[in-house]
This record gives structure tokens, C-alpha cells and sequence, in this order.
């Protein structure tokens, strides 16, 4: 009788197959032809976030991802939604500490006019105060709302402030209060100059379309923007870490909470498939350590451990955070205590295959729905090429999740979760007077 052949789970993921073209202007197209349905997703991925910004300026690219919503030369405030829309098409865009991006999902049929109504807000955007004023006042309430009214996001934000000294991901992608109240137009149209043009841009294309008819329609649409030839800055490093940081914030708050934050890795390097492994081990779901060991026995309100999934995972070394809330009528204290130990033992003893293998069902889980959509293969396709320059690394995440060992889980945890590479802000709550006392929340 003949032996099955050995299950691979690698092989779930469905090959991305990618077909790339540059155009002279140094625009980069990759089209992703799946006809499964008659549906196409178009993304246009500009490589400016908040790393791009300077002090005195953050927030300048959220800010105009806002503005490139309100209208151009030939269309009104809001009338590239409406359209679209009106043909079916799912609209939205989001700005990260790497990149813009903006989508739309739509009928394929309707893809020529995607391509020329996103060529038309790249070249006509209407840039003058009547845009500009009102726009920066909604920027500036969603900061506020984000950040100032959030029960953690002033928390967040030291711990970024305070892990990072000479990185621009100190910065929060939002911007600083004070910089939003101080950006002049001008600012805006600087900005739109250097950043937003074919050189620095990647359009994607997944779903049913001709690889051929699409190059043809991203040149004629896009093929004669001229490329200014801005030189792109300089690459940051952060430095090492040399000893634990704290800080503390002060707030009105019904609880305690902590935030720790450890250096680790960017997209591009191997080791940030075991730290995403780990931090399903340690918390993802009922089963996972944190759980067990300070959720259900009521040890902790809320203890989770974060990283950005791929290909979300920032381009330079990002922060592996642990954010802990204290029970009510627990002293954070003991739970920090608690927690440094718990982390500790993993450090010394790693973990059993049982929860490996699970973290990596769990994940492989998650990975193949999100393949089955244009949308997310587009996304990976367009992210890895633009923070790694290798967009073929999008087909590769199954086989290197299930190349991890458990011996590769406790050499990350001994690297990066160390005292030294900590930053710890915890939340003090203060009273509504106290509050007042300590000034304004900005």
C-alpha cells in the first residue's frame, strides 16, 4: 500500500501570481490577474508617512490623506466617493507610519475610471483654504478624540515618545497637537510636490484583469505625470537600547494600566515571524498563557500582547507591546511584579510544541481567509514591495510561520524581551482637580 504523501500546511497558501511593470516615469505597477470573480481591487500605495515628516511638521500625512477627499479642479468636495460608490465601488484610505494608501474595490469593469479619477486627484487636487481650513479642524477634533479622550492613547504616545530618541516613529502618525494648530497651506503644497508623484508611488491591481490591458491603462492615464527626481532622505537607525525607560502619565481614569514596549524588528527580517508566534502564544485567546494565568483567575482587566500583522509590521525595528489594566481594586504593582516573572519563565523554559502548534493554526487560520480576498493579496503584494523591495516575499509567510521552532520562540524572547530593551509608561489616575491642576490635555 502506498504512504500518503505528508500533509504540508505551508501549501494552504495559494500563490500570489504577480506580474510587474515600471513605467519611465518610475511609477510601479503590479497586477495580480484572478478571475474568480468579476471584481478588481485598485490600491495606490505613496511611500510617505510619518517617517517622512520632519519636527515641527507631523501629521502632515494624515493630514493629507484627508485632503486628497476634497475635491479637484474638476470635481467637488467629496464627488471621487460618490462616484465610485455609485458604480459599487468600496472607497477608503489609510496612513501608516510607512506609507499612504488608498483603495477601491470595484467592479472590474469599472477600473478605467478608478485609474482616471485617481490620476486626476494626483495632478488637479484642489489645494486652497477652503479645503485646506476646514479639513485641518476635523484632523485636528480626530486627534482629540484619538488620543486626548482615549483612555490609553496618551499612553501610547509616551511610550513611542520614550522608546524612540533619534527614530521618527517617536512621533504618533496623527501628529502633535501644536503641530496641527501650525500648518500653513503652504506646508500642505510642499509636501504635495516632493511626495506625491509616479516615482514615489506603487499601484496594484488584483483581481480580474489583463495584465497587458492594465499596464496600457496605467500608462495612458498615469505615463506622462512628470517624476520631479526628489532625492529621498536619508534611512534613520535607532540606537540601542541601553536600560530600562519609564515614564508615567497622569490622567483621569477609573483604573491602572501599564504599557511596555520592546524593541524588536521590521518587516524585512526573519525573526518577526516567532515574535508574531509568540505573542499569539502569550495572548491570543482563551487558551493563550495570559489568559490562564492573569485573566481568568482575575489577576488582570485586560493584558495583551500587540504586533502589527504582516504586512502591516512597520519597515524599520518596531515596538512588541504589552499593554496590562489592572483589576479593579488591584494594585498595578503586583500585577507588573507578576508580569516581569511571567515573562521571565518563558525567557528561561520557552514553550511546550502544544502551544507552538497551536499559535500556528491559529495564525495559518486567519492567513488563508485573508487570502481568499483581492483586497488583502493586493495589500501584501503592494507592502512588501514597498518596505522590503521584494514583493515575492508576500508568497512565502505560510512556509516561513510553519519553519518556526520552539527553540526559535525562546532565542527571540532571550533577545528582545529583555529589562534593557523595556520602556515602561504606566497610566496613574489622578481626579478631575488634580487633572486641572496639571494643565491641559493636548
Amino acid at each position: 500500500m502506498t504512504p500518503s504523501p505528508k500533509f504540508d500546511p505551508a501549501a494552504w497558501q495559494p500563490e500570489i501570481h504577480m506580474v510587474p511593470y515600471r513605467l519611465d516615469n518610475g511609477l510601479t505597477l503590479l497586477v495580480l490577474p484572478e478571475a474568480s470573480l468579476p471584481v478588481v481591487s485598485l490600491q495606490i500605495h505613496y511611500k510617505v508617512g510619518s517617517r517622512h515628516e520632519l519636527p515641527g511638521l507631523t501629521g502632515i500625512s494624515h493630514l493629507f490623506e484627508h485632503l486628497m477627499f476634497r475635491g479637484t479642479q474638476t470635481l467637488g468636495p467629496e464627488e471621487f466617493s460618490r462616484i465610485l460608490q455609485a458604480k459599487g465601488g468600496e472607497i477608503n484610505a489609510f496612513t501608516t507610519k510607512d506609507h499612504t494608501s488608498y483603495f477601491e474595490n470595484l467592479p472590474a469593469e469599472h477600473l478605467e475610471l478608478g485609474l482616471q479619477l485617481e490620476a486626476d486627484r494626483l495632478v488637479n487636487l484642489k489645494l486652497d483654504e477652503e479645503t485646506f481650513s476646514p479639513e485641518l479642524q476635523v484632523v485636528i477634533s480626530e486627534r482629540k478624540l484619538r488620543s486626548v479622550d482615549s483612555p490609553l492613547g496618551q499612553v501610547e504616545e509616551q511610550l513611542f515618545a520614550t522608546a524612540y530618541t533619534q527614530h521618527p516613529y517617536q512621533w504618533p502618525v496623527i501628529g502633535w497637537d501644536q503641530d496641527l494648530r501650525h500648518f500653513t497651506l503652504e506646508d500642505c503644497r510642499s509636501y504635495y510636490r516632493n511626495h506625491y508623484h509616479p516615482g514615489n508611488m506603487t499601484v496594484v491591481i488584483a483581481g480580474e484583469v489583463n495584465p497587458d490591458r492594465a499596464r496600457d491603462l496605467v500608462d495612458r492615464y498615469f505615463g506622462a505625470i512628470p517624476n520631479p527626481g526628489v532625492a529621498p532622505r536619508h534611512p534613520f537607525t535607532e540606537p540601542p537600547q541601553r536600560g530600562e525607560r519609564r515614564a508615567v502619565v497622569k490622567k483621569v481614569s477609573q483604573v491602572e494600566a501599564l504599557l511596555a514596549g520592546y524593541h524588536v524588528v521590521g518587516l524585512d527580517h526573519p525573526d518577526l515571524y516567532p515574535l508574531n508566534l509568540l505573542a499569539i502564544i502569550l495572548s491570543g485567546g482563551k487558551a493563550s498563557r495570559f489568559y490562564q494565568e492573569f485573566i481568568r483567575p482575575g489577576k488582570a482587566a485586560a493584558l495583551e500582547v500587540e504586533m502589527a500583522p504582516l504586512p502591516f509590521s512597520a519597515q524599520d525595528p518596531d515596538l512588541l507591546v504589552v499593554a496590562a489594566v489592572a483589576a479593579p481594586g488591584q494594585p498595578l504593582t503586583e500585577l507588573e511584579s507578576e508580569l516581569w516573572a511571567a515573562l521571565e519563565r518563558l525567557r528561561q523554559d520557552g514553550v511546550a510544541p502544544l502551544e507552538l502548534a497551536r499559535a500556528k493554526k491559529l495564525l495559518r487560520s486567519q492567513a488563508v481567509n485573508s487570502l481568499s480576498r483581492n483586497f488583502f493579496r493586493g495589500l501584501l503584494a503592494g507592502l512588501f514591495h514597498l518596505k522590503t523591495g521584494d514583493a515575492s516575499k508576500a508568497n512565502q509567510i505560510l512556509a516561513s510561520f510553519e519553519a518556526v521552532t520552539a527553540a526559535d520562540i525562546l532565542r527571540v524572547a532571550q533577545t528582545y524581551l529583555r529589562e534593557d530593551n523595556r520602556t515602561v509608561v504606566t497610566l496613574q489616575p489622578v481626579s478631575g482637580e488634580e487633572s486641572a491642576a496639571l494643565g491641559p490635555l493636548a
